[in-house]
């Protein structure tokens, strides 16, 4: 039997520095708060809608016209697929509730992106929103930032290094490396370990 040898590689070091050296935290912080300012202002002007807030009609509306088929030209949706769950969720009118989360959700993406807050997972938040716009046929500005979404989860490590992830990553860590909080507590050197003796 042969065993398998696993190949690591590691990052060119211009990506270990542009991506995981706190010399370009600054950059990053940058990208991440210019984030969070767009999702913040677009989730305040939803919320202060009542036609987001309360019946859901503007996102009715948009979702109607990025599943119309024109007679002449291309649809707004060039997926069957994404216009099929587009008329799925208009024919189950659930642009009521939807709206609202689009909403409250573009703003929480704000709030954290600009406070720094578990950036990497707000920005994939936020590129997954920039993801079905375009996917719906509406380009304006989701293409960039959906590509500074990208940059800020690749360099999420430094990207809220100037914000709270500073204090919030070491205690509460990763799923792959525990914080501070999880980790089992260390016993003091030449602490006895109880033993149990069988009577």
């Amino acid at each position: 039997m042969y065993e398998k040898e696993l190949i690591r590689f590691r990052d060119p070091p211009v990506a270990r520095f542009l991506l995981g050296d706190v010399q370009m935290a600054a950059l990053w912080m940058t990208a991440r708060v210019y984030l969070g300012l767009q999702w913040l202002d677009a989730g305040r002007h939803k919320i202060e809608d009542p036609r987001w807030m309360e019946t859901g009609a503007a996102l009715q509306s948009y979702w109607q016209r990025a599943v119309a088929i024109p007679d002449q030209g291309k649809p707004a949706v060039s997926f069957d697929w994404y216009r099929a769950f587009l008329d799925g969720l208009l024919a189950g009118n659930h642009y009521v509730w939807f709206a609202k989360l689009v909403a409250l959700g573009e703003a929480m993406i704000g709030v954290a992106l600009i406070l720094g807050a578990f950036t990497g997972v707000a920005a994939f938040a936020g590129a997954f929103m920039n993801w079905n716009f375009m996917m719906a046929g509406s380009a304006s500005t989701n293409p960039l930032l959906f590509a500074l979404a990208v940059g800020v989860i690749m360099a999420w490590k430094i990207a809220g290094y100037w914000g709270l992830d500073r204090w919030i990553l070491p205690v509460l860590g990763t799923p792959w490396e525990p914080g501070q909080v999880w980790r089992p507590k260390a016993r003091p050197q030449g602490a006895s370990v109880p033993v149990q003796v069988p009577r």
